[in-house]
């Protein structure tokens, strides 16, 4: 005769204490990887902007953006990306976005070599977009508003400024989060676009 202590625990009492558990295992796995990025910083291998895009190599998302009317440029949509004869630089960004204002003579510096930077203000409001390139300059051929950042989200965007070179198909073909700076103009943005033809 078994005792009630030995008997099988019902099913139900099963799937009840592995749901009390998923939790600790959640926060270990979190753990772990936090460890690892930690490490990764310590030893000099960890790179923040190292999630690579899922849109190399593909043609950009379709959208239509509205423009920043005071402005006086042209709205912008993805039939303009492949329009433009050659390599087009697209690249988003905020009045508020203090690494944006870093990276701003770069494209300043794109725009008067002739390569077409096309903006998405991602998230802002129209004045403060508008105060931001009257007193810094406009580098950009077109620019559309991306005021829900759904466009933002279509192309994979974390955060502004991210900057991406499309061929002249459209094609992605090089994509960086955070601001250009002028060591990476010189180790990737002028080598890709006089690659392409720029």
């Amino acid at each position: 005769m078994t005792s009630q202590a030995d008997a099988p625990m019902p099913r139900s009492n099963t799937r009840r204490n592995l749901l009390i558990f998923a939790p600790l295992a959640v926060a270990g796995a979190a753990g772990v990887g936090f460890y690892a990025m930690l490490q990764g910083i310590r030893d000099g291998s960890f790179n923040p902007r190292g999630i690579p895009s899922a849109l190399i190599g593909r043609p950009a998302p379709q959208f239509s953006l509205p423009p920043l009317e005071s402005s006086g440029l042209p709205a912008l949509s993805s039939a303009d990306l492949a329009v433009a004869g050659g390599p087009v630089v697209v690249n988003f960004w905020a009045s508020w976005c203090l690494p944006c204002l870093v990276e701003h003579p770069h494209l300043m510096a794109l725009h008067q070599r002739g390569v077409p930077v096309f903006g998405i203000n991602y998230r802002d409001g129209a004045d403060d977009a508008q105060r931001f390139l009257t007193r810094h300059g406009n580098p950009f051929n077109r620019l559309g508003v991306d005021a829900n950042a759904r466009a933002s989200i279509d192309w994979g965007v974390y955060g502004v400024p991210e900057t991406y070179i499309l061929d002249r198909e459209g094609i992605v073909r090089w994509r960086w989060a955070g601001p250009i700076t002028p060591e990476l103009m010189r180790s990737d943005v002028d080598p890709l676009l006089a690659q392409l033809g720029a």
